[in-house]
């Protein structure tokens, strides 16, 4: 039995108890996912998750995961773009995410090329070399061994593949990281009037200010074994798309 820890927000918990904290917050927040990101963002995250689809140079016949794809947002995109020919995998670790993303993409009738899938980041159920690019959206924060994680989606890309990971990270000019802090504080209570539930937007709040910045999470990356890896700010760095490669061999 290991007594080592890592971050529940600013809590520190057993790493084997990481994964059913975060799954409570999510199922918790589920039904209304998709309305509060909306108002905590200001309907900016759907701009977001345009300029993300963008770098993913996704193709026709493109074989895709959208990682903690929670509602789908990404996903949706990702399978009008690789066609009847391609494939995307919608994958969460959080049951009740992954339905809602699996209704709302058949809602739409877009879901004819796209898998859904239940799994853990950190280890992931697909052979090695199977994906020609990897999305994650706000979902690498909540991963408890995100070391673990990078390396696993490393392994399932193909070589040439990219992986293109959406996240919180922090302002770059102090007023705005300043101002962007302190609007973040409200979240808790306009959760806790719109779904009755405070606690999980307070972890929220604290899961990104817990995040690695930009140029920890780079290192991050480069340590993982991808090459090329960049990030581009997004609102001053309120949020950034950090984008790595994997090889192809010599």
């Amino acid at each position: 039995m290991t007594d080592e820890t890592t971050h529940f927000g600013r809590k520190q918990v057993p790493i084997a108890e990481k994964a059913a904290k975060v799954a409570g917050v999510f199922h918790s927040v589920a039904n209304r996912y998709d309305m509060m990101n909306d108002l905590m963002s200001l309907g900016s995250h759907r701009l977001m998750k345009q300029f993300t689809i963008q770098m993913t140079a996704a193709r026709p016949g493109h074989v895709m995961m959208d990682l903690a794809g929670g509602t789908g947002d990404l996903a949706s995109k990702l399978a009008t773009i690789v066609g009847p020919t391609g494939r995307v995998v919608l994958c969460d670790i959080n049951y009740s995410m992954l339905s809602n993303g699996r209704n709302r993409l058949l809602d739409q009738g877009i879901a004819g090329n796209v898998d859904f899938l239940q799994a853990n980041a950190e280890r992931l159920p697909f052979a090695d070399n199977h994906f020609d690019g990897i999305t994650m959206a706000f979902g690498l924060r909540n991963v408890t061994r995100k070391d673990v994680a990078l390396a696993d989606i490393r392994r399932v890309l193909k070589p040439g593949g990219k992986l293109v990971v959406l996240e919180f990270s922090q302002a770059v000019n102090p007023v705005v990281r300043s101002a962007y802090n302190a609007f973040s504080r409200l979240w808790p209570g306009i959760g806790k009037a719109i779904t009755g539930d405070r606690d999980s937007y307070q972890y929220l709040v604290e899961s990104i200010e817990m995040h690695p910045p930009q140029e920890a999470l780079k290192s991050m990356f480069s340590t993982a074994g991808f090459v090329d890896c960049t990030y581009h700010n997004l609102l001053n760095g309120i949020a950034a798309i950090h984008v790595g490669n994997k090889a192809d061999p010599l």
